[in-house]
């Protein structure tokens, strides 16, 4: 056993290492402890609340409880188009201080770069996805980093994948954060039926750019993705480029380049699930060396200045790429432009896939 005892903030903090496992001390400031509760509670819902709560439904149906899952199950039939229908948002859980208290974890920060006027409809259309676009929830999906604060008059949806919504009880947790389906329907619905003043977040890159969420890379999925640009012409939704400088870096992945055995399996899974099967790891809720807890690394998320974009009910293929390269170019700009405020060097570069 090897004791390392070495000084912070004035104070001896002891941790030991045993067969390369760093622990983690156990006097820890209890604002602290509270930032890990935080992170915890993103991290362990995504993974396991939707599963775990679809695993107890079924268990019930075989019990004396069986008509828990029933009336749930007719439940969701009843309300199964809210989350394409904008959703069923809580002011009230959006400002729960968990949300907050992840966000000091990292920390999480929100910029802005300009002003966003409530008479328009936008789309923030995000990269890099990370592996569990931690960032990106708790900005937009919750009042952590003080988005209503930073953009009065706006109201942000993240957008997540319809499969989320699946899920019994998780589908409620969600909708009350305010997310929606990432569905065209679900995105024509908030640009035409909720008036204007609000902000669709969508991760451009999908599940498919969250393989290649490595720390320091900067390779997007965003050449083949143009829907959000369609929608955006045919609403006239100011496009709004957001990057999150450091969401790749809070999990560290297995190696798996393109063409890799590891890479081929994953593509085909995504492509079969809807998900990408990232295998990640993260520290531990008492040490610092495993886990599938995020490291405390800080990002931030700079959002750029919007595309004004004039209605086109019926956009021509051209108008669309046209849009789409000029969403490329700014988005491109506002990495150049901000990269050195936030430890990237004049030789990193956004690589487009």
């Amino acid at each position: 056993m090897e004791v390392l005892t070495f000084k912070i903030f004035g104070r001896h903090k002891v941790i030991m290492k045993i067969l390369g496992i760093e622990f983690a001390p156990l006097s820890i400031p209890m604002e602290r402890r509270l930032q890990t509760v935080g992170a915890l509670h993103y991290t362990y819902a995504f993974l396991f609340f939707g599963f775990g709560m679809l695993f107890v439904f079924l268990y019930l149906l075989f019990t004396n409880y069986y008509f828990v899952p029933l009336a749930y199950l007719a439940w969701y039939f009843y309300d199964r188009d809210t989350s394409k229908h904008g959703g069923r948002r809580s002011e009230w859980v959006r400002r729960w201080s968990l949300f907050r208290w992840s966000a000091d974890y990292f920390p999480l920060k929100l910029i802005k770069t300009h002003d966003l006027s409530p008479a328009k409809n936008y789309i923030f259309a995000c990269h890099p996805h990370g592996v569990m676009c931690q960032s990106h929830f708790v900005n937009f999906a919750s009042e952590g980093t003080g988005f209503s604060e930073l953009f009065p008059g706006l109201q942000s949806f993240l957008c997540v994948l319809s499969g989320q919504f699946m899920f019994p009880i998780f589908r409620e947790y969600f909708l009350l954060s305010g997310a929606v389906e990432v569905s065209r329907e679900s995105i024509e619905w908030i640009l035409t039926k909720e008036g204007t003043g609000n902000a669709l977040a969508i991760m451009i890159g999908g599940a498919v750019e969250a393989l290649e969420a490595h720390p320091r890379s900067l390779k997007l999925k965003v050449k083949s993705r143009k829907g959000f640009c369609k929608l955006a012409l045919k609403h006239g939704a100011s496009i709004v480029p957001v990057f999150a400088f450091g969401e790749n870096d809070l999990y560290e992945q297995i190696p798996n380049p393109d063409g890799s055995l590891v890479r081929r399996f994953q593509n085909f899974l995504t492509h079969l699930l809807g998900f990408s099967p990232a295998l990640f790891h993260g520290r531990g809720i008492f040490n610092y060396t495993f886990g599938l807890l995020p490291y405390r690394k800080p990002v931030f998320t700079v959002v750029g200045a919007p595309i004004v974009v004039q209605p086109v009910p019926d956009p021509s293929g051209e108008q669309i790429n046209e849009l789409h390269e000029t969403y490329c170019s700014e988005l491109y700009n506002l990495f150049e432009t901000h990269k050195h405020k936030y430890g990237y060097t004049e030789s990193d570069h956004l690589d487009y896939e």
